[in-house]
Parts: structure tokens; sequence; C-alpha cells
């Protein structure tokens, strides 16, 4: 067993180094997008999604760099990763439709200028709506019309047609009733 440390202590090394910086990396990231959602006013739950969102990306760059520090050879990676992402890219164009309503997600999270109780109007020829806003999920807004109805509307067409604040936290709490 002591020859089996002594024979890949640098491995060893080199994987804890990179374990101490993907936690130090993945912590500073969770205590910036804590603070920018904090800042902008965001849903705690918006916050938990995009920084899952980060950890994932960056547990696959992790895993990348470790797969080097273990030996393997850029031109294995290579297939290894082809392969992968012709089976993942046929899967995905499959879906392309979901992955565009999480990515929109993650742009609306940094971006996005109404908030949860925002009273917006969507200008879509179609099908105008005006409604407040009651939740930003991942993969679609909440908006709650005039008449009651719960109408779900996906993110990334939010990011595709012009949208009108009406009022500013148009959700009444009560806290000014007699």
């Amino acid at each position: 067993m002591e020859n089996f440390f002594t024979t890949h202590k640098a491995t060893l090394i080199y994987s804890a180094i990179l374990l101490l910086i993907f936690l130090l990396v993945r912590f500073i990231l969770k205590v910036g997008i804590r603070k920018v959602g904090k800042k902008s006013n965001i849903n705690e739950a918006r916050i938990r999604l995009i920084s899952r969102y980060t950890t994932v990306a960056l547990l696959l760059l992790a895993i990348l760099i470790e797969s080097f520090i273990l030996g393997a050879k850029p031109d294995d990676l290579a297939v290894i990763f082809s392969s992968v992402f012709a089976v993942i890219g046929i899967a995905l164009f499959a879906i392309w439709s979901i992955l565009s309503n999480i990515t929109s997600g993650a742009i609306m999270f940094f971006s996005f200028p109404y908030k949860v109780g925002d009273k917006i109007q969507i200008h879509d020829k179609d099908f105008p709506i005006e409604g407040i806003i009651e939740d930003i999920r991942a993969f679609q807004i909440h908006l709650k019309l005039d008449n009651g109805n719960l109408v779900t509307y996906p993110n990334n067409l939010m990011l595709q047609k012009a949208i009108t604040l009406i009022q500013k936290d148009a959700i009444d709490d009560g806290s000014d009733a007699v």
C-alpha cells in the first residue's frame, strides 16, 4: 500500500490541488451569484438554480482536467468526446426547445429587468398578454391575468417579444387594508 502512494504521489497531489481549486472556485461563484441575486431582488429558488448550473459546468471542467492529470492523452479524449457529443447532439436536437428555455432562464437571471410582482404586457401579435409575474422558473414564467387565469409563458419567447412594464410590484399584499 505504501508503494502505491510513493508511485502515484504526484498524481495524488495534483488531484488534491484540483479538488481544492474546484471547491474554492465553486464557493466564490456561489457567493457571487447570491450577491447578484440579492442585489437584483431575485427569488431564492432562481438563485439556487443558477448556482446548480454553474456547479455542473465547473464539475465537468474539473473532470476534464482530472482526466489529463490521470494520464489520458488528448487523442483518447477526442475520440471519447466526439462520440459522446454525437450522441448528446442527436438527443439535444430533439429537445432544443427545452434547452433554449433553460438558457433563456439563465440569461434572464442576470439581465431581466422585471421581477416577481410586476405587471407586464407582452406584445405578441397572435396572443397579447397582460398580467402579473407570479414566478420565474427555469423553463417558463407564470403570469396571473386580470381574470384570475394562470398563463405559463416560455422563457425563450420572453427574450424575443417586446414587453412593457405597466406597474412595478403590482401584487396587493393587503398591507394597506383598513
